[in-house]
């Protein structure tokens, strides 16, 4: 599919879709807990049906018929080995998690996990050192610390070191080492995003789970504990609003932004931070974010906490004064594509300066023209390149578009809504 993109001008409201990153974690959550969960609003994408999928396959029996809320019934702390191969498609946040999970099963049972191109290309090493640390058996499959991985059981717990270059693996270890048998100590010599650690301390903690946090650095897990059943709603997604604050702030009369809660630990909420220093036009109330264009100018953003968001910040930055830098988030060269080198590459199709460092980018203002444009298959770079398409004349195509639907299926008719110009080819 591509995308043809024109100049816009966006106003109106517009309430964003469900967080990915929670609903993830809601569904792992529900689905090795014992009896019933019910979570409310969740995003209904590529990504969280992969995950459905793949704890249905450890044995949760879960009901998603009704788009408002879905109905998981769990295994009450120990997986089911699947009898096929779970194939996760372009999901790295299922397949790191569900490698945890898979571990819960009964000794000796064993399940295999697979991805995409883009998923096998991804690094799984620490992760699969640290579950064989903890009793666990996985075995990169290809012999080079990527999917396809062999997760046979069982967790016991015990002492591991993770260099937690994605907070996923961490995530994944905090999630599944409550249900082992003995206690769990993690020594964490490297941590990059950890607001997304955060975010699955916090569904910790509404379980009630026992564990001991020195400062994201060391963990301690009590061993034998249990999920139980919950009833909660998943709050709106400031990853998939990135791309609707920096529109806005770009090429907005007025936009107001619903369903998004600021206490929420979300990385990306850092997003506002972001802009309003540029000198976005932001208003924050209780339960709405609005936004109107202005003159924006170049900062420096340390961007270890917000990877995902660099997209769509190089995109803002190529239209405000001056020069902004984008630093310190070296794992973006390692999501779905190398996010550092995709976006360089494509800003420059659309003559916009902007420079590769090892881990970010320096962007200066620049008279962006409309070009030619490749997805890279990544649904972040598409709409990112949608965000400087809409924002000058003529008209640019962006190829790959489908890729969109890994996590925010609704990303065009949402836009469109607000007075995007831009079509489906």
């Amino acid at each position: 599919m591509q995308l043809i993109v024109r100049k816009s001008r966006l106003k109106g409201e517009v309430t964003i879709p469900a967080s990915k990153s929670h609903t993830i974690r809601a569904v792992t959550i529900a689905s090795l807990a014992k009896g019933q969960s019910i979570i409310r609003n969740p995003l209904v994408s590529n990504d969280t049906q992969a995950a459905v999928d793949c704890y249905r396959s450890l044995g949760a029996n879960i009901d998603t018929s009704n788009a408002k809320f879905w109905t998981v019934t769990g295994v009450g702390g120990q997986a089911t080995a699947a009898d096929e191969i779970i194939n996760v498609g372009n999901s790295g946040t299922t397949l790191r998690i569900a490698m945890g999970s898979a571990a819960l099963a009964k000794s000796g049972k064993s399940t295999i996990l697979t991805g995409d191109e883009q998923i096998q290309a991804r690094p799984i090493g620490p992760l699969i050192q640290a579950l064989n640390n903890l009793g666990a058996r996985c075995i990169s499959l290809k012999n080079n610390g990527k999917a396809p991985v062999k997760v046979t059981g069982q967790l016991s717990g015990g002492k591991t070191t993770i260099a937690a270059s994605t907070s996923q693996y961490l995530s994944s270890l905090l999630l599944c080492t409550p249900i082992a048998a003995q206690d769990t100590e993690i020594d964490v010599t490297l941590l990059n995003e950890p607001g997304y650690v955060q975010m699955t301390l916090d569904w910790l903690d509404k379980q009630r789970i026992e564990y001991q946090n020195e400062n994201m650095r060391l963990f301690k897990i009590k061993g034998g504990q249990r999920y139980k059943g919950f009833d909660l709603t998943i709050p709106g997604d400031f990853s998939g609003a990135t791309f609707f604050l920096c529109a806005a702030a770009l090429i907005a009369d007025e936009v107001t932004l619903l369903g998004l809660d600021l206490s929420d630990s979300q990385p990306d909420k850092a997003v506002v931070d972001y802009l309003t220093e540029m000198g976005a036009d932001i208003r924050i109330g209780k339960d709405f974010i609005t936004v109107k264009a202005a003159k924006l100018k170049g900062i420096e953003i340390d961007m270890n906490q917000t990877p995902d968001a660099l997209p769509a910040m190089a995109a803002t930055a190529a239209f405000a004064e001056g020069t902004t830098k984008l630093t310190n988030a070296p794992q973006a060269r390692a999501k779905e594509t190398d996010r550092i080198n995709a976006v360089a590459c494509e800003l420059k199709k659309m003559a916009i300066d902007v420079e590769q460092l090892p881990d970010g980018l320096i962007i200066r203002h620049s008279r962006p023209k409309p070009a030619l444009l490749h997805g890279w298959a990544d649904h972040r770079i598409v709409m990112a390149l949608t965000l400087a398409g809409m924002a000058i004349d003529g008209q640019s195509t962006i190829d790959n578009a489908e890729a969109i639907s890994v996590t925010f299926p609704t990303f065009v008719e949402l836009m469109k809504s607000l007075g995007a110009n831009m079509q489906k080819k």
